[in-house]
């Protein structure tokens, strides 16, 4: 007599991330609790800080039956309780709503949705936002919304009260400054605390100020770098999240020297985007753990 086929249970992906101080028996717990509920552990990274004493983790888990990522954040819950666990837990698949803003240079803008319509970067953009109109046509040309708020001295309170407005009326997770050439006060800083990526090049504190690169080319620098970081209430001195560098010499004219710098710029950018829509940072105080 045949054997009747049993149905399949369908299975969801999740991601635990937790940070706590560092003890005996965080491992075994967590890996219990995941044994209990079926779990089969894809991806597993560790870390112990011995100068802050906190332990880090990521997980990747693939749980049989219909679990959901609400239900295993109630029931970790008493574990996390137990070992004074800061803790998040997500569907692996779950898009990041992620809006972009931006002034007049595009190079980020442009490699951000371009790498959302393709698949490569989990996230989703329900708008783009700008303080210039310039942007407008690129983000209709991937069928994103564009906003423009205007900022001035006389607007600026009002024009961050409207984008704090879009941020809780489109779901946003994320809020990424993709050259976007505004200091955000330090309010609306607090706000986006821990969801707010910013972009720049590497030349601070050597050359600020209007065209960098150029003041750059001046002094024959050899090496052109971006920095992708957390926005706080300190300019550009957030937790950083990825930095990165490319070599250049003096074949290079102002105009090379910008090109390159806009290249390195969109290639960090991405990745710290990818990284934090993956749950692969962790706050660590003023820096970060990232399992890549």
């Amino acid at each position: 007599m045949p054997s009747r086929a049993l149905p399949t249970v369908p299975a969801g992906d999740f991601v635990l991330i937790l940070s706590c101080p560092d003890r005996p028996g965080i491992v075994h717990a967590v890996s219990g609790f995941l044994a209990s509920h079926g779990g089969n552990i894809l991806e597993s990274q560790q870390f112990g800080d011995r100068l802050s004493g906190r332990f880090f983790m990521r997980i990747d888990v693939e749980v049989a039956g219909t679990t959901t990522a609400a239900d295993l954040r109630n029931e970790f819950a008493p574990v996390a309780a137990r070992f004074a666990m800061h803790y998040e837990i997500w569907d692996a698949g779950a898009p990041y709503r992620t809006l972009i803003m931006v002034s007049k240079h595009l190079h980020c803008l442009n490699d951000l949705l371009f790498r959302a319509s393709t698949g490569s970067l989990q996230i989703e953009v329900p708008a783009v936002v700008s303080n210039h109109p310039d942007a407008a046509a690129m983000a209709k040309s991937y069928g994103v919304p564009f906003v423009h708020l205007p900022v001035t001295p006389q607007t600026k309170a009002e024009s961050e009260a409207r984008l704090l407005e879009l941020v809780d009326e489109l779901d946003v997770h994320l809020v990424v400054l993709a050259r976007y050439m505004q200091v955000l006060s330090d309010a609306t800083c607090g706000a986006l605390s821990g969801r707010a990526i910013n972009i720049h090049h590497s030349f601070l504190p050597s050359f600020k100020g209007a065209k960098p690169y150029h003041q750059a080319f001046d002094r024959g620098v050899k090496l052109v770098g971006a920095t992708a970081h957390y926005v706080t209430a300190d300019l550009d001195e957030g937790p950083i999240i990825e930095q990165d560098v490319v070599r250049v010499d003096h074949s290079y004219d102002q105009d090379a020297l910008v090109a390159a710098g806009r290249d390195v710029e969109a290639q960090v950018l991405s990745r710290a985007v990818r990284w934090h829509s993956q749950s692969r940072v962790l706050p660590n105080g003023a820096r970060t753990v990232v399992f890549r």
